[in-house]
């Protein structure tokens, strides 16, 4: 059977590689794996999620759902030192990466949570939550995060995703309207969309 990023324990070889990149202007270095998603660079989407990102207006913790080996996570602890970034992952080999990327890269606000979608969080509130969703677990899954998302946001919250348009961005931005009430396009490139809704 073949194996995915979102796998609890990737039986896959390790071959671990390691790389620099700038994420909002700052120098990051990662590492990442097999049977983890995107074991080469941080990719497209993610960047893309990074850069549009705006800080919410209430205070709270951000949550990276789905954090992989940690891009996303890492590089807004970087930039919002004063906020806890809570990162979680279903996949054991990414959780692993994640806090050792966290910690390579000196991010002290971090915490790594075992979790599969919110299950593992126990009824935290989070004042924005950022996910680049797990599309070949299928529509289904990533929809119930989408619902799940709805209940673990802070009143004035956010949802931010990151999802291309061919990967099913259109019936993502009518569940999360049907949910939230709102949703907008903050950016479209290369065929990926950023989506916000806001928690009223």
């Amino acid at each position: 059977m073949s194996e995915h990023y979102f796998s609890n324990k990737p039986q896959s070889k390790t071959l671990p590689k390691t790389w620099t990149y700038q994420l909002r202007g700052k120098e990051y270095t990662f590492t990442s794996d097999v049977g983890v998603f995107s074991k080469n660079e941080v990719d497209f989407g993610s960047r893309l999620l990074i850069e549009q990102f705006q800080e919410p207006a209430v205070s709270g913790d951000l949550l990276d759902l789905g954090c992989g080996y940690g891009p996303i996570g890492i590089a807004l602890a970087g930039e919002f030192s004063d906020r806890r970034i809570v990162m979680v992952d279903v996949n054991e080999r990414a959780l692993a990466l994640a806090v050792k990327n966290a910690g390579v890269n000196n991010q002290t606000n971090t915490e790594v949570v075992r979790s599969d979608r919110l299950s593992g969080l126990s009824g935290r509130k989070f004042a924005a939550i950022l996910t680049n969703p797990p599309i070949r677990a299928g529509k289904q899954v990533v929809h119930q995060m989408f619902e799940d998302a709805k209940e673990a946001l802070l009143a004035d919250g956010q949802l931010w995703v990151v999802i291309q348009k061919k990967q099913g961005a259109p019936s993502a931005m009518d569940k999360i309207e049907a949910l939230f009430g709102n949703v907008d396009v903050v950016a479209k490139s290369k065929g990926y969309y950023i989506l916000r809704a806001l928690n009223v």
